[in-house]
């Protein structure tokens, strides 16, 4: 590797990308031919209650995501040139500040971003979202519909919040944030926060439209993509959204990092999210005692503290990783997996598939169900231990999301993670899996194989409930 700061002063044309780059090449994993993605962890095998061992189906992107070999790939080649941004002299922390301020450039490429619009890197879409919440005028309001990950239902704790009822067409989708907002008490701003894709159905939703709806009545609007852009281009510009959040670890890239990228404006009038070294531009004592600052209008204003410079590069790397792969071939590759899933399980009379907007809906790789008579940690646990097939079972912090589709009520208990229901008894939880573009065709044929003998021949093994989950009996 070249020692000379211009060899390696992008992310976009650093000597870190050319390993990697040859490293996915030998793999020929074009999805063009069909083949996943390499990724981390795909010849890992672990061992089954029944004896033997199997390689593992990693089939829950929607919570993280595997890391890309080409992304692990760039971090190994950087960090042993890894320095603190934005305060050293010397060559490692010039570097890595190069590498930290053009991997916002490549989000910005990423994301199709308006000429003055920011980037803002955090620690997650949670993260993100919090942080808008925390710069929105004080009189704001919030509309947000009940479908929502808690990460964008929750943040809003100190505006005015109108939670809108689930849709069941995208259509009424936007009829129901028209009359919200037209509604209104106030002509004051307003902010509407969607998602661009459910983390339970895997259903797309109506972005343009919204966003379109939400300028009308003079609101501003976020989209949470972090279950829509590991999947989908996802165009600022185009979709003609004010900000967008996302989230590495679901994008490949799993080293603690988000984005907000939007509108500069609320971000630029607004405290810091955080007050601390990097945040300030200049810090002065007064002559009372006190003390002035005068703080960044860039990013760096709510960007306080260290950052994340590996985890920041890794975004920028999985970003141009998937541009490279050409998201075309990544979605109709996706779109052959999620028919194969769809097609399997609607063999199974037992097994009901979750859905707001209906069977033809489009949808990312996401699909949550239930089975009659099962128990949904049970047959988490099952696919685990007898078929090493990793999926989610729970609420996946959507809780009224997941109440309304299971049709109970919205008071009965459950929880993220698995409900305190011994193996048979019913459960308030719904199982998930979810896959992307690093899955084989085998992890997602095992799994409709594996439900389909689960439902016709029942478990192998047994299982009891321990500490909330349930698992093998020993």
């Amino acid at each position: 590797m070249s020692a000379r700061p211009n060899a390696v002063a992008t992310a976009d044309s650093s000597a870190f990308a050319a390993s990697a780059a040859s490293s996915a090449c030998s793999e020929s994993a074009d999805p063009a031919c069909g083949a996943p993605l390499p990724v981390l962890g795909r010849d890992v095998t672990v061992p089954l209650v029944t004896g033997g061992e199997v390689t593992y189906a990693a089939l829950d992107y929607a919570a993280s995501a595997p890391a890309l070999q080409r992304v692990w790939d760039d971090v190994a080649a950087y960090a042993p040139y890894y320095g603190s941004v934005h305060r050293g002299a010397g060559y490692l922390s010039q570097l890595s500040t190069d590498l930290f301020e053009n991997s916002r450039v490549t989000v910005a490429e990423f994301l199709d971003c308006r000429e003055g619009d920011q980037v803002v890197f955090t620690r997650s879409t949670t993260d993100s979202l919090n942080l808008l919440a925390a710069v929105i005028p004080a009189d704001c309001e919030v509309f947000v519909f009940e479908t929502e990950h808690h990460a964008s239902l929750l943040p809003w704790r100190d505006a005015r919040v109108t939670y809108l009822n689930a849709p069941r067409t995208p259509a009424e989708a936007v009829r129901t944030l028209e009359h919200a907002l037209a509604d209104r008490d106030s002509y004051g701003p307003a902010l509407v926060c969607v998602t661009g894709a459910s983390n339970v159905t895997g259903e797309l939703w109506p972005v343009k439209e919204l966003a379109a709806a939400a300028h009308v009545h003079g609101a501003r609007i976020v989209l949470d993509a972090a279950q829509l852009a590991p999947h989908h281009p996802v165009s600022v510009k185009d979709l003609d959204v004010d900000w967008v959040a996302f989230s590495g670890h679901k994008l490949y890239a799993p080293f603690g990092s988000g984005v907000l990228a939007g509108r500069a404006d609320w971000l630029r009038e607004a405290e810091p999210y955080l007050a601390g070294g990097g945040a300030s531009r200049k810090v002065a004592r007064r002559t009372d005692g006190g003390v002035d600052v005068d703080w960044h209008t860039t990013a760096a204003r709510h960007e306080a503290g260290s950052p994340n410079v590996i985890g920041v590069y890794s975004i920028a790397s999985a970003c141009k990783a998937l541009t490279e792969a050409g998201f075309d071939s990544l979605v109709a590759r996706e779109q052959q997996l999620v028919a194969k899933v769809r097609a399997g399980l609607a063999e199974v009379p037992e097994v009901k598939v979750l859905s707001l907007f209906g069977d033809d809906a489009p949808r990312v790789g996401v699909i949550s169900f239930v089975v009659d008579g099962w128990n949904s940690s049970h047959f988490a646990a099952a696919l685990s231990a007898e078929y090493g097939i990793g999926v989610r079972d729970g609420l996946f912090c959507a809780h009224p999301l997941v109440r309304t589709l299971l049709g109970t009520d919205p008071q009965d208990p459950g929880e993220c993670g698995a409900p305190e229901a011994e193996p048979g008894e019913r459960s308030l939880n719904a199982i998930r899996v979810s896959f992307g573009a690093g899955t084989p065709d085998e992890h997602v044929e095992r799994f409709v194989g594996a439900v389909r003998e689960l439902v016709t021949v029942g478990a192998k093994w047994t299982y009891h409930t321990e500490d909330g989950r349930c698992v093998p009996a020993v």
